[in-house]
């Protein structure tokens, strides 16, 4: 295994960077571009912006215990036409998902990524190695990636950062940037 504290200060970086791309894509868009509506099969960027903070949020709980920043007081100022992140649900589900009030969505989110930067930056990389979800996996987990991804005994705290929180982020960020093409944006990255 590499040096914990090289892997620690990597993973910092990396989602501070990610956390970027997804500051600097909500600051470059308005409630027009995130609820547009290109074509049925076609999520919005809505979709996928809530979608990946809200797995953030809950994922976040599923390694460090601590309850979602998510409830009924976050949806009554977010106004998401579909309370749900949409894991288990299909694209036909999900298409109609918009966000309400857009400044609102954006406070949800730094909140959800401050408090996991927060949580990095204070991480014991000890703790990598502690299980979160041990084999044999339940099959809502067993299809996943971070399954293929796990050790022996099961999902580490660095397995589920890693997969769960930045890889999962970068999937999301990647669907984002491609359809800002769709609404007359540009990308962010080359």
């Amino acid at each position: 295994m590499p040096s914990t504290d090289l892997t620690l200060d990597s993973l910092q970086r990396r989602m501070a960077a990610m956390h970027s791309l997804y500051y600097q894509a909500v600051d470059t868009m308005g409630p027009e571009h995130v609820n547009h509506f290109e074509r049925a099969g076609v999520l919005p960027i809505a979709f996928s912006l809530f979608h990946y903070t809200n797995m953030e949020d809950v994922c976040f709980m599923m390694i460090t215990s601590e309850p979602p920043v998510w409830n009924d007081e976050w949806q009554a100022q977010v106004q998401m036409t579909i309370n749900d992140h949409g894991k288990h649900r299909t694209v036909e589900e999900m298409v109609d998902q918009r966000i309400g009030d857009f400044d609102a969505f954006k406070r949800y989110q730094r909140t959800v990524f401050d408090r996991t930067e927060a949580w990095l930056a204070d991480l014991d990389p000890a703790e990598f190695a502690r299980v979160v979800v041990p084999r044999p996996f339940p099959p809502q987990v067993a299809s996943t990636y971070s399954a293929r991804v796990a050790g022996p005994d099961g999902i580490t705290v660095l397995d589920a950062t890693e997969c769960w929180l930045y890889q999962h982020g970068l999937r999301h960020m990647g669907e984002i940037e491609l359809a800002r093409g769709l609404v007359g944006l540009g990308g962010m990255t080359s």
